[in-house]
């Protein structure tokens, strides 16, 4: 059974391996998430489940929530995310989801926003080199020149420039999962993850 399950990321911390090497893995709190939804190829064109994290009032949701989980008398959720699956015959609405049906060593992909960085200039966003630092240079931080003359006339899409930096939605790919702990909702996957410490992850098998 392939399926996700959304979460907070707590912190970062290492731990020593067998052969005593300082591993840096990254814990996360995750789930019981909470099936609101089931979609099927008859009636969507493919298959998915709907999960729901953190309940919360009802004054907390607009209405178009609170109606689309009163369709099944779901609890109130903050969170919903989708997932596709293979297929549906182990989920049903109203099922818990939780770390128990994760596996150690598994390999899985956690998605989540990364730091915002706010404005930033070329130098830092896309490591551009400075401009020379002696007297009478104007060119230090510069981004440069941005395009031709007459031909092309324009600035091509797609170009590197000053702009926003972070606070995207960054996806990280085959990070192992060293250690479960049921009790507690808590998984510890190697590697780093971005987002600051309480940020909504989201993860998939895969």
């Amino acid at each position: 059974m392939k399926i996700g399950l959304l979460g907070k990321k707590i912190g970062m911390t290492q731990i020593f391996d067998q052969q005593g090497k300082a591993v840096p893995v990254t814990i996360l709190e995750l789930g019981p998430c909470l099936v609101t939804e089931i979609k099927n190829v008859v009636s969507h064109g493919y298959n998915s489940i709907q999960l729901g994290y953190i309940q919360v009032k009802e004054n907390k949701l607009n209405k178009a929530q609170v109606g689309h989980l009163h369709r099944y008398n779901m609890p109130h959720v903050k969170y919903l995310k989708e997932y596709r699956v293979d297929s549906l015959k182990d989920f049903e609405i109203g099922k818990w989801i939780t770390v128990g049906d994760f596996k150690i060593n598994q390999n899985i992909s956690v998605s989540s926003m990364s730091i915002g960085k706010g404005f930033a200039g070329c130098t830092k966003k896309h490591n551009f080199s400075r401009g020379p630092m002696s007297h009478g240079s104007k060119n230090h931080r510069q981004p440069g020149s941005i395009g031709a003359g007459t031909t092309p006339g324009k600035v091509f899409a797609g170009k590197k420039m000053a702009g926003r930096m972070g606070g995207k939605k960054v996806t990280i790919q085959n990070l192992k999962i060293i250690d479960i702990k049921t009790n507690n909702n808590i998984i510890v996957v190697k590697g780093s993850i971005p987002g600051k410490p309480g940020n909504i992850v989201s993860i998939h098998q895969k």
